[in-house]
């Protein structure tokens, strides 16, 4: 059983930055994809980055060039460094795992990110 724990989100001002963590329980953590969707109100969920156990990373065009998806395999956590946020940016951020065997996905609870004045 894997388990996924969100944390970091919070309320920004436009133009501000947040770094959100996920932590994994559980040992398929260093051979599975890792990736960070958000659902905002309304909308459907959406992909914004994935990172690959190799490190290869990929990103939404929207928020390429301001977030950055990495990785630490020793503690299980991945991370997404959001800079330049803006209102579209407030969502609910989820994470989740990959497993190599093709088996369903895991997700976390989420983290709620508001960015406004």
């Amino acid at each position: 059983q894997v388990q996924l724990v969100e944390s970091g989100g919070d309320l920004v001002q436009p133009g501000g930055s947040l770094r959100l963590s996920c932590a994994a329980s559980g040992s398929i953590f260093s051979v599975s994809a890792m990736g960070w969707h958000r659902q905002a109100p309304g909308k459907q969920r959406e992909f914004v980055a994935v990172i690959t156990p190799g490190g290869y990373t990929n990103y939404a065009e929207s928020v390429k060039g301001r977030f950055t998806i990495s990785r630490d395999n020793d503690k299980s956590t991945v991370y997404l460094q959001m800079n330049s946020l803006t209102p579209e940016d407030t969502a609910v951020y989820y994470c989740n795992a990959d497993p190599p065997d093709g088996s369903s996905w895991y997700w976390g609870q989420g983290t709620q990110v508001t960015v406004s004045n």
